[in-house]
């Protein structure tokens, strides 16, 4: 029995660019599948409270079950799972799950997010949201008055650790070999951060919650929070194959205009696949924007066929 199934528009993704983007285009009546696992975003593990609307601290894990929630009640479908292979057919295209379910669709919408790179350090993803951060603008207010850390080698890890130095009792600045202009360090210098060059961090220490870190030096620091802003690496290879433009400087990024439509005709993307600002408000807008459009071009695609 063939596993392969048919939808307008599929969504590589379920964070909150991915699932906007599915409330919208089923709102449009068009079919919509969804495919990816909640517990992957970056957001699911965030607290949230610089949303507009949204009163008080939200966990993204809430948030997000309540987007998927929304988006399946307007129709959508979800499959708990990652794609392994994309590929256009003719005027469509064809997308593989890891369960080989194969699906034909008029659109597609890349939602999936990046990836962050880690330290690669024991228990750090068990420390995420629990002392360990990968975004200064998403989680700084949360370490008003408390002694934070940033690691990193370039300007993201001193803008960070600049944007910090208002809010924290003390930054440090830990650094294997900084890289940055003669500008930031005098604007570190004068904001009293910590920076320590040569070093990198060998451990992370506390039992529910981070408490300290030690260097390679033995060094010990005790604090509240580390932020990690090595930059970030985006999974493009489903893009690339399918011949979709990406940043010509670091080749990180999808390229979209502002209707969020890539150079290829039927594919769409939003979130913090097309880059910074790693923002929820931003992926809320921006898939809105894609599932809206994408919708259109599906409606438009099928009114000519009827047509024809």
């Amino acid at each position: 029995m063939s596993k392969k199934k048919h939808y307008d528009i599929v969504i590589l993704g379920v964070g909150p660019a991915g699932l906007q983007a599915a409330i919208h285009a089923t709102r449009k009546k068009t079919s919509v599948l969804l495919l990816g696992r909640l517990n992957k975003s970056s957001l699911y593990k965030a607290h949230i409270e610089n949303y507009c609307c949204i009163e008080g601290v939200k966990t993204g894990k809430e948030l997000l079950e309540a987007g998927l929630k929304q988006a399946t009640s307007f129709g959508a479908k979800h499959i708990e799972e990652d794609v392994i292979r994309t590929e256009k057919h003719n005027k469509k295209f064809l997308v593989e799950t890891e369960s080989h379910i194969e699906i034909e669709c008029y659109s597609i919408i890349m939602a999936t997010g990046i990836s962050r790179k880690g330290l690669g350090l024991d228990r750090e993803k068990e420390f995420v949201g629990r002392g360990v951060s990968y975004c200064v603008d998403c989680d700084a207010n949360f370490y008003k008055d408390k002694v934070v850390a940033v690691v990193g080698d370039g300007s993201a890890a001193a803008s960070g650790a600049l944007t910090l130095s208002k809010l924290a009792k003390h930054v440090t600045l830990i650094s294997k070999e900084l890289d940055i202009s003669a500008g930031l360090k005098e604007d570190l210098a004068a904001a009293q951060v910590e920076v320590l060059e040569g070093r990198k961090v060998k451990e992370l220490i506390g039992d529910n919650e981070l408490k300290a870190i030690k260097l390679d030096n033995d060094q010990k620091i005790d604090l509240d929070g580390l932020f990690i802003e090595k930059g970030a690496k985006g999974t493009m290879e489903l893009a690339a194959f399918l011949g979709v433009t990406l940043d010509p400087e670091h080749f990180t990024y999808i390229i979209t205009n502002k209707n969020q439509e890539t150079n290829v005709e039927g594919i769409y993307a939003c979130g913090d696949v097309c880059g910074p600002p790693f923002q929820m408000a931003k992926a809320v807008g921006e898939g809105c924007i894609a599932g809206m459009n994408a919708a259109s071009y599906v409606n438009h695609l099928k009114r000519k066929s009827k047509e024809g």
